[in-house]
């Protein structure tokens, strides 16, 4: 079992941007002009799934009204079951729309993790997003591989992944795949 960054991020840095921007960003994996090679990055990612960490910002976005449903979720397109979700918060919301697949630590990163760990079995754990959140896992090196998913886009602002993160990082590059939406950079952490 591997903890996996695996965020999409643009070609400066930000991993949010305006609301076209977001669209754009994730063309790669759910929109209407994914490549062959995209849905192929995609798949092997979800299959991998044992387990997803994410932050309050990215949980308020996929539990929102217009967020995950039946037919859009993490790993929808394989019609896979969709895997437990440790969400990262401060403060627990009022109210959780998708009950079935979330769960709430209010304990921080390790605490999640753990748990994470615990449900994924044999398969790894994915840390999804946010940028926040990301920069966090990096700084307190918890992340044993990262993956990045540069959009050929410059957003300008957003939340970056990287800033403030002082992080001091060696990687091993162990895979790269170009297409038209991105170019996936698939990272071992040297420790």
């Amino acid at each position: 079992m591997a903890v996996i960054l695996d965020i999409t991020i643009s070609l400066d840095g930000f991993v949010t941007g305006t609301d076209d921007g977001v669209q754009a960003l994730h063309e790669w994996a759910v929109g209407d002009g994914r490549t062959a090679q995209d849905v192929e990055q995609l798949a092997t990612l979800t299959a991998a799934t044992g387990a997803v960490v994410m932050g309050r910002h990215t949980f308020d976005d996929v539990d929102g009204p217009d967020g995950w449903n039946e037919d859009m979720h993490y790993g929808a397109d394989q019609g896979d079951v969709p895997p437990p979700c440790f969400v990262v918060t401060h403060q627990a919301p009022e109210h959780v729309r998708l009950t079935d697949r979330m769960t709430i630590v209010t304990t921080g990163l390790r605490d999640a993790l753990d748990q994470a760990a615990a449900a994924a079995g044999d398969k790894d754990v994915f840390i999804m997003g946010g940028g926040e959140l990301g920069g966090s896992a990096l700084r307190d090196g918890v992340v044993d591989k990262l993956h990045l998913h540069v959009a050929p886009l410059l957003l300008g602002a957003g939340t970056p992944l990287f800033e403030g993160s002082r992080v001091n990082l060696r990687l091993d590059e162990a895979a790269t795949v170009v297409t038209r939406n991105a170019a996936h950079l698939y990272y071992d952490v040297i420790r």
